[in-house]
């Protein structure tokens, strides 16, 4: 474990990274962070997982934006443990295709090295954000009569 993560430095990036401040964010990540986002690619395709400062920043610059437009990104509730920083946050943005407004929670698990952000998972209501990304609701395979086993 490195040095614990000062709060005040968790804020400021989260400032940066809200305000969709690149180079502001771009300067709490170190070199070879590691940015994974849980989701469906084909539908959100700025998830997955990139690895190294430049590849972070491509993903949200060029493809977040394919997608939507953030209009807020708020953490409401911020835990720090040593190293580690986990948040609850949700999202507010426009629909890049027809202008409506989408808005789900994301929670982010970080891990802080030297002041800098060297790891972080994003897990995303991804069943209700495709959802509103599609624009209508997802249906649940029905089991055919041949797929039920009794116990």
């Amino acid at each position: 474990m490195s040095k614990p993560v000062p709060r005040a430095t968790v804020d400021a990036f989260y400032r940066a990274y809200a305000a969709r401040d690149l180079k502001g964010a771009a300067a709490f990540l170190a070199d070879d962070v590691e940015w994974t986002i849980s989701g469906p690619v084909d539908v959100l395709l700025f998830c997955g997982t990139r690895r190294g400062k430049a590849a972070v920043l491509d993903m949200m610059e060029r493809l977040v934006p394919l997608v939507f437009d953030i209009i807020k990104f708020e953490p409401s509730t911020v835990l720090i443990d040593g190293d580690r920083v986990a948040t609850l946050n949700r999202l507010w943005a426009k629909h890049k295709s027809d202008g409506r407004i989408i808005s789900y929670r994301v929670a982010h698990f970080l891990r802080f090295r030297d002041g800098k952000v060297a790891e972080n998972l994003s897990l995303l209501d991804s069943f209700d954000a495709v959802e509103q990304v599609l624009g209508h609701p997802l249906t649940a395979h029905e089991p055919m009569a041949g797929d039920l086993v009794a116990v």
